[in-house]
């Protein structure tokens, strides 16, 4: 059993929470510098670990309240600062209108790479109490969650978030400082949802992509015309593939489209 130890305490890494510690205090103070936490700001951790990125945050905001499941951790984080308000808990089963009762939240956080996927969909369909996410996720899945037209990463992800949200790639990380060291590397990205997304039809919208991207070889008129009618399209060229248009012009396409009733 793999353990890390910091300030004589000595913890056993559990690996089906995908825990992996940073210990560069220099990255932490660049993610803190980049995600533009203020004195008035309501940040919310999103699994603190030994409190790395915590300290950094408390440096700048004295509003902090840290989502932390490991028992012993969220132990931890309460005796070493005191000030930060410790929820034990998943935080995929939290409340995260509740947390923004007295106003939106600035989230941050190094998030499990087993969990990546299940929490950017959790903080997605609760954008609207959100001002901005900065967190540290798998390189890979960073490069899809900012990737542009004509990429292999450019895919479902990236046109779905890019639509309601900023996405911005910060910096990438590499897996030597961590503790323990994971097998790959990971990246920063800062997600500020958009205050009027370019589609507000969200259902509908994802509906579209999920079949536009439908068989990625196929053209937009071989994977859409069972789904919709495309005869008052005429602002994207049919004869593309979905790889090739720009999140606007998804935006565009989408509300030429009708729905065909089967």
């Amino acid at each position: 059993m793999t353990k890390v130890e910091y300030k004589h305490t000595e913890i056993a890494v559990k690996k089906k929470l995908g825990q992996n510690f940073l210990t560069d205090r220099n990255i932490c103070k660049k993610i803190v510098q980049l995600a533009r936490i203020g004195n008035n700001d309501r940040v919310l951790e999103i699994g603190p670990g030994f409190g790395a990125l915590t300290r950094e945050i408390l440096e700048v905001s004295p509003v902090l309240t840290a989502v932390e499941k490991d028992r012993e951790l969220a132990a931890f984080i309460r005796k070493e600062f005191p000030s930060v308000t410790v929820i034990e808990a998943d935080f995929l089963t939290i409340s995260l209108p509740d947390l923004a009762a007295k106003g939106p939240l600035k989230v941050m956080g190094n998030i499990p790479y087993s969990i990546t996927s299940p929490i950017l969909f959790k903080l997605f369909e609760n954008r609207r109490h959100i001002i901005s996410e900065t967190l540290m996720m798998q390189h890979e899945v960073a490069l899809r969650l900012t990737a542009r037209p004509n990429t292999k990463e450019y895919g479902i992800l990236a046109v779905q978030l890019q639509t309601f949200c900023e996405v911005n790639y910060l910096f990438k990380v590499n897996r030597k400082v961590f503790r323990p060291k994971p097998e790959v590397d990971s990246a920063v990205v800062n997600i500020i949802p958009r205050s009027s997304p370019m589609d507000p039809n969200e259902s509908g919208f994802r509906s579209f992509v999920r079949k536009a991207f439908g068989q990625r070889r196929k053209t937009l008129q071989n994977n859409l015309r069972k789904h919709y009618d495309l005869s008052m399209v005429t602002s994207i060229d049919l004869n593309l593939r979905a790889e090739s248009l720009s999140v606007e012009q998804f935006s565009s396409l989408y509300r030429e489209l009708r729905p065909l009733v089967v």
